[in-house]
């Protein structure tokens, strides 16, 4: 009867350390932290002023622009937008090459309008910005979301900034 109970704490012993180590391999690493860091000092030291930071997010099978925040604010207050290139055209469309700016970071001049524009393909209503102006600040930006997929213009995620 000894013998069981002994082989039966170890089985019972082992299962544990098993489901320890599982868990342990689970644990996420964040290797973007330090980016991630250095990019909302970054932010945090942006000067007011009358304009905008704009992110293209290119996706294929969708037609809004990207994240749009304040200056000094983080990506996490961005709004998603559809531009109004009626004054100014976006960048790709400006250069005749639709998503080929995908995830480069601007400064923007414009507002918001006020206005929804509906996007059927999301079928989502997204707020208005007129672009009056842009000037390229960055072609390899840190990363602003959980994962790099998100940036993948075949890939429908949808995901807010960080």
């Amino acid at each position: 009867m000894k013998m069981k109970n002994w082989k039966f704490e170890v089985s019972r012993l082992l299962a544990g350390l098993c489901v320890l180590l599982a868990i342990s391999g689970c644990e996420t690493v964040d290797v973007n932290a330090g980016a991630r860091a250095e990019m909302n000092a970054a932010i945090a030291s942006e000067q007011p002023g009358d304009y905008f930071i704009g992110r293209r997010m290119y996706k294929q099978d969708y037609k809004m622009w990207g994240w749009v925040r304040e200056p000094g604010k983080p990506w996490k207050t961005a709004r998603h937008v559809m531009f109004n290139e009626q004054i100014k055209l976006a960048p790709d469309r400006e250069a005749g090459k639709l998503g080929s700016d995908n995830n480069y970071e601007y400064r923007l001049t414009g507002g918001f309008s006020g206005q929804l524009i509906y996007e059927p393909a999301s079928d989502r209503f997204y707020p208005e910005f007129v672009l009056k102006g842009y000037e390229l600040k960055s072609t390899t930006p840190a990363l602003i979301y959980s994962t790099k997929r998100e940036e993948d213009p075949a890939v429908r995620i949808l995901a807010p900034p960080l």
